[in-house]
């Protein structure tokens, strides 16, 4: 509850104060929520309808971290005069709606804020956008997820008659119901998202600001993985019929998208359908049911929110420069900027799972989970693996090797504040591994 109030209390200083103020602010929480730890399976912190335990408590922290690395990133709407007041405001109400959605303990609460955290997204996009294609992006952000969330509101009242409670503690019972299962779940599967229903998530990538890219790819998608993890215990019967099929879907598409990967000449939406390969993993490990596979999802979601997030902010760097997205413009940058070369290198091999990454002790227990479900699967994980290590190289080779782009006369260097973003986001990415033992905490 005292985050709560402290980002309450953000709102008015957003338009009466320093830019940097409320970034440094932004990263006081974040340390003060590190002090609040609760890396139990158990709920903690518990304040009115608010609480924390392991998993909750590791995305608040993940939110916290990228919201203020958002604030970083995106000192060209400071410069430019770009209703920078404004946009902290929304910050500080998205990263409010967040906190709320992971820490309810209750499922409409969480319903409810999983639902307000789509509308200041939505007006990042549609506010801070960089082509007027930004609207129909907002659109499908809009309908893929109000389309499917109907049903799951009508589904929570129906649960609320029988049983008489909402509260994720007492949410013990097994509903033997496909229509539940599918009503309930499939707005998780389009926030993931599974592929078929994933198709807004590039269109949203490609037309959004730095800070909307990083929070969807960051945070957004996360939402979903956690959704899944708080309600499959209600679908225990049910889930050893079906889940296979939602399992095949997402690794047969994540192969698929892999593919599509090495056809992309847009940096950013190569890197969005990165993403959904790599989300497709952490729905089947959830899919799986087994405690491996909740544990690698886990692993896998705060190391695909960091990773993400730093291309994008790479991408970025290298758009505020040249002014192109293009694979083919964007060409040879290791005779530009040279010391920018290391760093994409280091986000390359993190995407696809090299060692001392987070990514790679996620897909590590991700297999472990996948093949104990079923041998058949280690085809697609194979495949998966190395397809990711192709368009990874592919990203990197493209975009740093090869005769640059005649038509940039200067070009002005890499600031300090853009090496600190990086370095905030690779060093939790790298040394988070240290301490994996946290992540068995859960369970």
């Amino acid at each position: 509850m005292k985050f709560f109030f402290g980002l309450l209390m953000l709102m008015p200083l957003c338009f009466i104060s320093n830019f940097w103020l409320v970034q440094l602010i932004f990263f006081f929480f974040t340390f003060l929520f590190f002090l609040n730890i609760s890396m139990t399976y158990l709920w903690m912190n518990v304040s009115y309808m608010l609480g924390s335990d392991m998993l909750s408590y590791s995305l608040i922290l993940l939110s916290f971290w990228i919201c203020s690395l958002m604030i970083l990133a995106s000192e060209k709407l400071l410069k430019l005069n770009n209703y920078s007041n404004l946009f902290l405001f929304i910050m500080v109400n998205l990263m409010l709606s967040l906190y709320l959605a992971f820490s309810a303990m209750n499922l409409f609460m969480f319903y409810l804020f999983f639902e307000i955290s789509l509308i200041p997204t939505l007006i990042l996009i549609i506010g801070w956008g960089y082509q007027p294609e930004r609207i129909e992006a907002g659109v499908y952000l809009l309908f893929y997820t109000l389309l499917f969330s109907l049903p799951m509101m009508v589904s929570i009242f129906f649960y609320y008659k029988n049983y008489f409670s909402l509260d994720f503690y007492f949410m013990k019972n097994d509903l033997n119901n496909i229509f539940m299962y599918l009503c309930m779940n499939f707005v998780f599967f389009v926030k993931m998202p599974m592929f078929f229903v994933h198709l807004w998530l590039p269109k949203a990538h490609v037309e959004a600001p730095v800070s909307g890219s990083m929070i969807l790819a960051g945070i957004m998608l996360k939402l979903g993985g956690y959704g899944l993890m708080r309600l499959m215990n209600l679908f225990l019967t049910i889930g050893m019929k079906f889940n296979f099929i939602f399992i095949i879907i997402s690794l047969v598409g994540g192969l698929i998208v892999s593919l599509m990967c090495l056809r992309q000449s847009d940096i950013k939406s190569l890197i969005a359908y990165s993403s959904v390969a790599h989300m497709g993993l952490v729905m089947s490990g959830i899919m799986t049911l087994n405690s491996w596979g909740f544990w690698g999802s886990l692993v896998m979601m705060l190391a695909h929110g960091l990773c993400s997030s730093g291309l994008f902010c790479l991408a970025n760097i290298a758009y505020e420069r040249i002014h192109s997205r293009s694979l083919y413009l964007n060409k040879g940058m290791m005779n530009i900027l040279p010391s920018l070369s290391l760093w994409w290198f280091l986000f390359s091999v993190s995407n696809m799972a090299a060692p001392p990454s987070l990514n790679l002790l996620g897909e590590i227990i991700l297999i472990n989970s996948l093949v104990m479900f079923s041998k058949y699967l280690m085809v697609f994980l194979g495949l998966i693996s190395f397809f990711s290590a192709v368009y990874s190289l592919f990203l990197y080779s493209y975009s740093q090797h090869g005769t640059y782009y005649s038509g940039i006369f200067s070009i002005f260097s890499i600031t300090l504040r853009e090496y600190l973003l990086l370095f905030l986001h690779w060093i939790p990415l790298n040394i988070l591994i240290l301490k994996s033992e946290y992540f068995t905490l859960w369970f």
